[in-house]
Order: C-alpha cells, then structure tokens, then sequence
C-alpha cells in the first residue's frame, strides 16, 4: 500500500496572506505646500482557495508540498494609490474532497464539482490610509492604519469518491472480481484475503449507452471498527453511494450472520448508511443448482432484495445491472444533501497522522516602516505613525 499512487488522506498547513499597511502620505504639488493628506489602502492578503478538479482522482500531489501559503498585500502609497493585493494560492483537488481542521475535527467544506471554488482562509483586509482619517479638526491625521495578520491553521483533506454503487463484504468475497467483469477496471486479483488494499473506481456500462459508477473498497472483518483487519478507513467511500451491494459467498456457514455482522460494522462506522437502500448479492453461485437455491432463499433476510451471480461463469450478471439500475433511479435512492460530521481528531484515520510535522515554517521577514513622528512643512512626504485602535470600515 505504500508504493500505491492513491492518496485519500493528507494533512497540510496553510496560511493566508497578511493585508499591507495603510499610507500616512501628504500631497505635494508646485504651489501647493499643504496639500493634505492622501495615503492610500493597503492591499488585501492573499487567499487559500481549494477548487474542483475532474483531471484528479487522488491527493498525491499535496503529499510531498504540505506548507501552502498565500502573497501578503502591498502597502499603500501616496496620490491615494491602493497597494497590490496578496497572491492566491488554488489548492486542486479531486471532486469529493471533503476538509476538515485539523486541532478541532471541524467541517470546514466540500468541493463535489468540478472548477468550484472554496475559500478556505481569507487573507487579512489591507489597512486604511491616512486619506480616510481626515476631519476638519484634525486636517493633517499623522497615522494609518495597519493591515489584518495572516491566518493560519492545519487543514486534513480527506477524498470520499463519488460512486453510484458501493460494494460491501467480507475479504474474498468476490467484489474485485465482479468489478473487472462489469466495467474496464483492472483491480488485483488473487487467492488470499485482503488482496484489494485500495479503492477502486469502474464505471459500468448498461443499455442505451448508459452508465454508473461502481466503488470496490477492501474487504470488512468483523470487529473493523475497533480497528481490526484495514479497520473503517475506506468506509468514507461509500458514504455518497446511492445503492450498497452486501456481497456475500454461497459457500459461507452462515449467510445471515454474516450480513448482520456487515450491516453492524456500518453502523459502528456511521449510523446514516444504514438508511441507504441495500441490495444483497449471493455470489460463487455457479456452483449451486436451481433446487439449492431456492433452499437458501428461504434462510436469506427478507427486508432487501437478493440476487444469485457467478462474476466468473457470467451468472444473473445482466439481471443484476438491471436492478441496480432500477434502485439507482428511484428518486427515494438519490443521493441529497449530505450531512457532514465533524471528525474525530482523536482516533488515527491513516498512518500519515503519526507523522512528525516539523514545527519551524519558513518565517516571511516583517516589513518594518519608520515613520517621522516630526511635522515638516517642507518636507514633500510626511511622516506619521500606525494606529491599532481603529475599527475596519
């Protein structure tokens, strides 16, 4: 798993842009030697911005560029002229990238489309300059005001791909299987358990030149949620599904037992996929005959649907595209607004958390403005001082 490409989990630090100081400038012109004041605005610091993109399928990229940070803003400057605002930083990231904060667990946003765009940290707002502080008994204001500090904070980006159908059960149940007979993706395949250590996406092709969205995630043991086996950690995969396919081998002991034991881990997990509509697939059952299974049919739950398939011998496959299709288009099955819940910063999600991060950030030198506390008539810039005491306007 740790020479694969896909990436779901990353932690990043980010910080905004700082906003430039405001001008405490005086006009000067021939023949005018009090002109008065005209500092301009500082400029505003700049953004973090995370933006959609379909070109992306995992968080690789930022697993090696972890320190993010925006342009602060420009000072203002004299003639009223406005300082340059902070560069943007764009964070690209895959549809179904969910952030959180990292010290709270706090759902910050998602991004679920493409070229959409979330401010994750505004840069501070630029200073006033010294024009704005004119009054008729104050007609030279020796101050401006100082720009907003950056802000900063550790961000966790988590991708939960955005499937139609999740495939749920146990390891060597057959889900990877089904998966390469059903679409064009090429999971690995093999005769031991837990051969599938990623997610993997395939879009299934139906009638009409329609398709869906098929998620393989790896297999669930019981006691997952306590960490055993890969434990929950790709159970946010199939969060956004429409339709869970429990997979379940005709050759097991005991076919109730172990959807129960499935059907409870996801609740473990998060209590709202059981509201998700379930279908129930008995698969190896090319090795079963028309009298066994009606045998086994009265021992299966009888509060979903079930389907016999063999992925290998091409079993009840186009019957069970047809019913997965019927359930994805019920509109009681669609998938509406998801409820975010915020994360549990206390329990490790990915190995990436027992990291060391490293505590000193390339630190930006502070500008230092000297200001001439003394009035000059005929001096052609005046001097001031920066005030904290003002409110932003």
């Amino acid at each position: 798993m740790s020479n694969s490409n896909f990436v779901d989990y990353v932690k990043i630090f980010c910080r905004s842009g700082k906003g430039g100081g405001g001008s405490t400038h005086f006009h000067r012109e021939k023949y005018i030697p009090k002109g008065g004041p005209d500092g301009g605005d500082g400029g505003r610091g700049g953004h973090i911005i995370l933006r959609g993109n379909k070109d992306y399928w995992t968080l690789l990229h930022l697993k090696f560029a972890r320190h993010i940070f925006a342009g602060d803003g420009g000072h203002g400057s004299g003639s009223r002229s406005f300082g340059a605002d902070g560069e943007d930083k764009y964070i690209d990231v895959p549809c179904g990238t969910v952030a959180y904060d990292a010290d709270t667990g706090e759902y910050l946003c998602d991004i679920t489309e493409d070229k959409q765009e979330v401010i994750l940290l505004k840069g501070g707002r630029g200073g006033l300059g010294n024009w704005h502080f004119r009054t008729a008994t104050n007609q030279t204001p020796r101050y401006a005001q100082p720009g907003e500090p950056r802000v900063e904070r550790s961000v966790i980006l988590e991708l939960k791909v955005l499937g139609d159908v999740g495939l749920v059960g146990f390891p060597n149940a057959g889900k990877s299987t089904l998966l390469s007979v059903v679409s064009a993706a090429k999971p690995e395949i093999a005769n031991y358990p837990f051969t599938t250590l990623v997610p993997n996406l395939g879009i299934v092709s139906y009638r009409g030149g329609k398709s869906f969205c098929m998620a393989d995630i790896p297999g669930i043991i019981e006691g997952a949620s306590q960490g055993k086996g890969l434990g929950l950690r790709f159970l946010r995969h199939i969060e956004r599904n429409a339709i869970l396919l429990f997979m379940i081998p005709a050759d097991s002991d005991d076919i109730n037992k172990e959807y129960n034991i499935l059907l409870n881990e996801l609740k473990e997990y998060n209590p709202e996929l059981i509201d998700k509509q379930r279908i129930l697939a008995i698969t190896k059952s090319d090795m079963l005959d028309d009298e066994l299974m009606q045998a086994m049919e009265a021992e299966l739950p009888t509060d979903i649907p079930h389907i016999f398939i063999s992925a290998v011998a091409g079993f009840n496959i186009t019957e069970l595209k047809d019913l997965l299709w019927t359930e994805i288009n019920k509109e009681e099955n669609r998938v509406q607004t998801f409820t975010h819940r915020n994360l549990d910063v206390q329990r490790p999600t990915s190995k990436d958390d027992d990291e060391d991060w490293d505590d000193e950030l390339e630190d930006y030198d502070e500008e230092e403005v000297e200001w001439d506390d003394e009035w000059d008539d005929d001096d052609d810039n005046a001097g001031g001082h920066m005030v904290d005491d003002i409110e932003y306007v």
